[in-house]
């Protein structure tokens, strides 16, 4: 993670910010029906998940006998989204081979592949411009994220504030943790267990909270996107949100698992079927 820490002067930041946002609220981000567009990032070496991901990329690790990539597409489904972004690198072929044995579940699936290197959240983001820049707000999850979260209270929370990203957090155990003003703008970046922070501007009584792998993004992100090749969506949302509304949607005592290793597939299973 860069150490370019963005810290802004509290009168300075708040005229500038409303400056932004009056613009931004007005002209950007109008009121959808509902969401119908998603990205699923797939394209990771999911080194946590071996021995499976040395033969086999881990969007496609079974629980109860269903990769966790159906698990995502048919939870999707179930809110109306049928217009899927999946990228791709470490094994794509088998990814590729998959969708096509199964249709593509019905649904329109675009492949953002990624060739050479997997480019990070960020990257892999950027690297699919082409297939989101003209939609309406979207929907991001991460390909080892099995949840029940509520995608449609989350889209309205996201309709009411209109941020430029609204980001879904919990109360959970987590090292590294986004930081929050009450008013649930993010304002920085902490990890509990370094001291390691980065502060997008000045907040006191700052609450922290874990990312759980799942936003909802406005297209207007890509014009405001300048890194190049691989980066991270964390440092990307730091950065952003010195000047631009990004908000944090909590949603404590929904089911999340974060199925990265092997142990965590048998809880899994549990909910999962």
């Amino acid at each position: 993670m860069n150490s370019d820490s963005l810290i802004a002067d509290g009168e300075f930041f708040l005229a500038m910010f409303l400056k932004d946002m009056t613009h931004i609220n007005n002209e950007q981000f109008k009121q959808h029906p509902g969401l119908t567009t998603a990205m699923i990032f797939a394209a990771g070496w999911g080194t946590r998940l071996k021995p499976w991901t040395d033969h086999h990329p881990k969007a496609l690790a079974p629980v109860n006998g269903k990769p966790l990539l159906q698990h995502n597409i048919e939870y999707l489904k179930k809110f109306g989204i049928t217009n899927i972004v999946i990228n791709v690198h470490h094994f794509a072929g088998q990814v590729i081979e998959f969708l096509n044995a199964h249709q593509h579940f019905k649904c329109n699936i675009t492949i953002s592949h990624e060739e050479h290197e997997p480019l990070e959240t960020g990257g892999g983001l950027k690297a699919a411009r082409q297939h989101l820049e003209q939609t309406q707000p979207f929907f991001v999850i991460n390909a080892d994220i099995l949840t029940n979260l509520d995608i449609g209270a989350m889209f309205r929370y996201h309709q009411q504030h209109r941020p430029l990203v609204t980001l879904a957090v919990t109360s959970r155990n987590s090292s590294r943790r986004f930081l929050f003003t009450p008013e649930d703008r993010l304002c920085g970046w902490r990890n509990q267990a370094t001291g390691q922070q980065r502060i997008s501007f000045v907040c006191n009584n700052s609450a922290d909270k874990a990312f759980s792998g799942i936003h909802i993004v406005d297209p207007a992100i890509f014009e405001l996107i300048s890194e190049e090749g691989k980066f991270s969506l964390v440092d990307l949302y730091l950065r952003l949100s010195a000047r631009h509304l990004i908000m944090g949607y909590d949603h404590s005592g929904d089911v999340l698992i974060d199925v990265g290793k092997p142990e965590a597939i048998e809880k899994a299973e549990v909910y999962f079927r």
